[in-house]
């Protein structure tokens, strides 16, 4: 198969089934769920309704849509949605892009820990804001933040990170009147950064029970060793972004939507297929 039409749902209906039986065994049910509810996107098989022209009674038949979070085809209109909600709610001040990213050792951990560790890194970095940002030394502020998680790179590489845009100033901490930060500068990158680590290994170490290890890092299932294994984390520079968007906060809300709503290999990218391999840019 090759072409601008060809489709995630195009390889799954001519080659999921062989595919599925040689990796039986080694698909959890939430994969198969996906496979199937692309397959079924927007065919009989889900149902639909008839379309009819009043004046020239010509008859269309549209299909529903299996509105599944990783299908490529049901994502564009949420994205949409998404992005007018919040541009609804921009205050005429500036905004600032921030992005905070997990070091190396703990994104591959967090391979196998999703839930757990995407949770602690959305949460540390938020604290880390509203910590920062309430001190009076700092600016004395209650601020409100949109944050967006991103686990993977433009490689397809595994690489969690959240972004976030935040306005450029709050509300005083008696809720009675705006503070605006400094032109051009919002918060010192060097302290939240050194906070957001703090605060992460912090909430990792508390949760330390309820991660699970697996190749490489098994030896990790001894405490000792897993306290020993985080302590170098500890003396690192954490990678923190703070910066103002050139074209507006416009933009960053829109390059967040593309995301929040996103899947990794989008039908656009496919370039063919065959039962042995898929080329995509």
């Amino acid at each position: 198969m090759s072409g601008s039409t060809l489709e995630v749902a195009d390889m799954f209906r001519a080659y999921g089934k062989a595919w599925r039986t040689t990796q039986a065994g080694h698909l959890s049910l939430a994969q198969l769920k996906v496979m199937t509810a692309i397959e079924n996107c927007r065919t009989q098989t889900l149902g639909g309704h008839l379309l009819r022209c009043e004046s020239c009674q010509h008859e269309l038949i549209s299909y529903n849509s299996c509105r599944n979070r990783h299908c490529p085809k049901c994502q564009a209109s949420s994205a949409k949605r998404w992005l007018e909600a919040r541009q609804v709610e921009l205050l005429p001040v500036d905004y600032y892009h921030l992005v905070f990213t997990l070091p190396q050792p703990l994104s591959e951990l967090a391979y196998c820990n999703k839930t757990l560790m995407y949770g602690l890194l959305l949460q540390a970095a938020a604290e880390t804001l509203l910590t920062i940002a309430a001190d009076p030394k700092r600016l004395g502020a209650r601020l409100a933040v949109t944050f967006v998680l991103h686990t993977w790179g433009s490689a397809l590489t595994h690489h969690p990170h959240v972004h976030g845009i935040v306005p450029g100033g709050g509300l005083s901490l008696d809720g009675e009147r705006w503070i605006q930060c400094r032109s051009g500068f919002f918060l010192p990158v060097r302290v939240l950064s050194r906070l957001f680590r703090r605060l992460y290994l912090e909430k990792l170490c508390q949760q330390y029970a309820q991660l699970q290890f697996f190749g490489e890092h098994t030896d990790l299932r001894k405490e000792e060793t897993f306290c020993k294994w985080v302590n170098p984390l500890k003396h690192i520079e954490w990678v923190v972004y703070a910066k103002k968007p050139f074209a507006g906060p416009k933009a960053v809300l829109a390059y967040l939507s593309r995301y929040t709503y996103r899947v990794a290999v989008a039908n656009s990218r496919l370039v063919s297929a065959d039962a042995e391999t898929v080329s995509f840019r």
